[in-house]
């Protein structure tokens, strides 16, 4: 891949990152335009990339983590269009990502993943990005509701602060999205489970990204119930969801990241 569709790539995210400096602007014309430039610039590079074959590489990995939570991030805002203000937060974190997938992208031969029942791949990969992209929103929502507390708490609520959305909105937010991802990632260790008993013949291999993501897993329903029954809420909830976040970043780009950046290619 040319590094001019890389770095055109890498630009279409400029816009929206931008919108940080713009609090005012994460609704209406701007806040789309924004989102269909960096959606197209993320989508076209991973198309483009997985053109013939299924590539395993920690950029092209990043770089699909980016187009699947735009995609999930607009889905968002039509349902909830104050979350357009979000955009504040998670416009910059998505260009920081790109900066890495485009720093550590390299051609990489296709995976074993060619030589498994093509339908339960698609499907395994597709609800492992969604459950990512639910995560990364939920993960920012609950920043926001912790930079939104120290705001109202220090009585500063002037510049990019003004445009996060109210704590109420942002809490109700996280917790909605993770009961998403719960779902969506139950499917996915059963979907897991499946290519891995059509390929090795045993039902669960507890590697790395297994054991994460069954311990994310707990940890999300585990959040979901004491929000239902005991009223975790603002901060410490926040900072939960920020915890599980991590976990599932350590279960799927961070697997790559270990395997390109410390074992090599």
């Amino acid at each position: 891949m040319s590094l001019a569709l890389n770095l055109s790539a890498l630009a279409s995210l400029v816009p929206a990152a931008l919108m940080a400096l713009r609090p005012e602007s994460g609704a209406g014309p701007r806040l789309w335009a924004a989102v269909l430039i960096a959606g197209v610039g993320a989508i076209g590079w991973s198309v483009n990339r997985l053109l013939g074959h299924w590539d395993p590489g920690l950029g092209t990995a990043l770089w699909i983590s980016v187009a699947a939570t735009l995609v999930v991030y607009a889905g968002t805002v039509l349902v909830r269009p104050w979350a357009g203000r979000l955009i504040c937060l998670l416009g910059p974190y998505l260009l920081l990502v790109a900066l890495l997938a485009t720093m550590t992208a390299r051609p990489t031969p296709a995976g074993v993943v060619d030589s498994l029942p093509s339908a339960w791949v698609v499907i395994h990969i597709l609800v492992s990005l969604t459950t990512y992209a639910l995560a990364t929103l939920a993960a920012v929502a609950g920043l926001a509701v912790v930079l939104k507390e120290a705001a109202l708490k220090a009585k500063n609520e002037d510049g990019w602060r003004a445009g996060l959305p109210a704590v109420a909105d942002a809490d109700r937010l996280q917790f909605q999205l993770l009961l998403m991802a719960l779902v969506v990632l139950g499917v996915g260790i059963a979907s897991g489970t499946v290519l891995e008993l059509s390929e090795t013949g045993r039902p669960l291999i507890l590697d790395h990204k297994t054991v994460l993501s069954v311990i994310a897993f707990a940890m999300v329903a585990t959040v979901l119930v004491l929000h239902a029954r005991s009223g975790l809420r603002g901060r410490r909830a926040a900072r939960v969801v920020l915890l599980v976040y991590l976990l599932l970043t350590l279960a799927y780009p961070g697997v790559k990241a270990v395997h390109a950046l410390l074992l090599g290619p």
